[in-house]
């Protein structure tokens, strides 16, 4: 009896994800280590004491913001190339705001007069480096369910290959101890498809963290990682379909030893 597994196209799925977030996490370091370089602009003594807006990351009276171009360069580049299309300002700053903050987005602007001053370099610096902890984050925890999908993998691929084989051996051709034998080793895969299932579940209901205080909670993040599969749960809906042919195959083996008893 065939088993249709979404297990394997889960684990491609999972690998496709780690590499797409490890390309990510370059282009963060990247665009960290450009705007590092960067210098500031001085703030003209004439408006030092002005108020500061925003936070403090626009002043008047600043530059032509010619350094904030170059900050909007750099993410585009680096990260921007990752999250969206930032083929005009208006793309890239909305990919900024996204990704940074929409203060950030709005001091960075062509249309502010604004000055790279030390204080928002050091909020985009800041928030690129939270936005790296968190991806850093999302890619352990991906890491967390390729290694959970090998390690139940192995079980369903045990598992559906001794189904295959003993389909090849029609069970009119077996005695009365070998259907007996048979049936014991439906049991045996259905118990180890119940422990699949229950570890599947404590598994989800995990946090994964990295030095920050937002983890990703497991059972959030496998829907969004499978969103386009037919189901929502690959892993669980693999093992109760398994568990479903090993108990058809077992009340077939059991009608069997009925007519035999």
């Amino acid at each position: 009896m065939p088993v249709n597994t979404y297990v394997d196209r889960a684990r491609t799925r999972t690998r496709t994800e780690q590499e797409t977030v490890d390309e990510k996490l370059g282009a963060i370091d990247a665009f960290v280590d450009r705007v590092s370089e960067i210098p500031t602009d001085s703030v003209p003594s004439s408006t030092a004491k002005l108020p500061a807006t925003d936070g403090g990351l626009v002043r008047a009276g600043g530059s032509t913001g010619d350094r904030c171009r170059v900050v909007r360069s750099a993410f585009a580049e680096t990260i921007g190339a990752h999250v969206a299309d930032v083929d005009d300002e208006d793309a890239l700053l909305a990919a900024i705001g996204d990704e940074f903050s929409e203060e950030i987005a709005v001091a960075l602007a062509s249309t502010t007069p604004a000055s790279f001053t030390p204080n928002l370099k050091r909020a985009v610096v800041s928030e690129a480096t939270t936005r790296r902890a968190e991806t850093a984050v999302l890619r352990r925890a991906l890491g967390r369910e390729a290694t959970h999908l090998d390690g139940a993998g192995a079980v369903v691929d045990d598992v559906t290959a001794w189904i295959a084989d003993a389909d090849e051996t029609p069970l009119t051709d077996l005695g009365f101890d070998a259907l007996q034998q048979r049936h014991e080793t439906l049991a045996r895969h259905r118990d180890r498809c119940t422990e699949l299932a229950a570890e599947r579940q404590a598994f989800l209901r995990e946090t994964t963290n990295q030095g920050v205080d937002a983890g990703i909670r497991h059972r959030s993040l496998v829907p969004s990682l499978y969103e386009d599969f037919p189901v929502d749960h690959p892993l669980l809906a693999t093992v109760a379909r398994l568990d479903d042919a090993c108990a058809d195959c077992q009340r077939a083996v059991r009608r069997h030893l009925i007519r035999r008893a």
